[in-house]
């Protein structure tokens, strides 16, 4: 095998892993939306009490009436808040991967490219 296949083939894999590390982190600020969608569907939807018999409690966002004490206590904001928390890591994981992704893509592209210069000059 030349140098030059082993090259080539090395720049593929390297190509491969940044394509990788692109899909992971697209694939982890996809979910990270989700749970933020998820998050606003329960801040613009009305919900009941716990026993399902009382009225209705306006939706946070879209009422006046948001602070009424039996409303606020049957809201579960533990859980939106842990919902919003647990989207953090995913956001954060999914933009360093996809930068690193692209940073190491746009690095073999440039390294493509100054070694098909010097072959020219040459």
């Amino acid at each position: 095998m030349s140098s030059s296949t082993r090259s080539l083939v090395h720049t593929n894999e390297f190509r491969a892993r940044a394509r990788r590390a692109q899909g992971w982190g697209i694939g982890l600020l996809a979910v990270a939306g989700l749970l933020w969608i998820w998050f606003a569907v329960h801040l613009v939807t009305p919900y009941e009490d716990s026993d399902g018999r009382g009225s209705p409690c306006p939706a946070l966002l879209t009422s006046e009436y948001v602070h009424h004490e039996s409303c606020v206590e049957e809201r579960d904001w533990p859980g939106l808040v842990a919902l919003l928390g647990g989207s953090l890591p995913f956001a954060v994981a999914g933009a360093a991967l996809y930068t690193s992704g692209s940073a190491a893509q746009r690095t073999a592209d440039y390294l493509a490219e100054v070694t098909r210069l010097d072959s020219a000059k040459a």
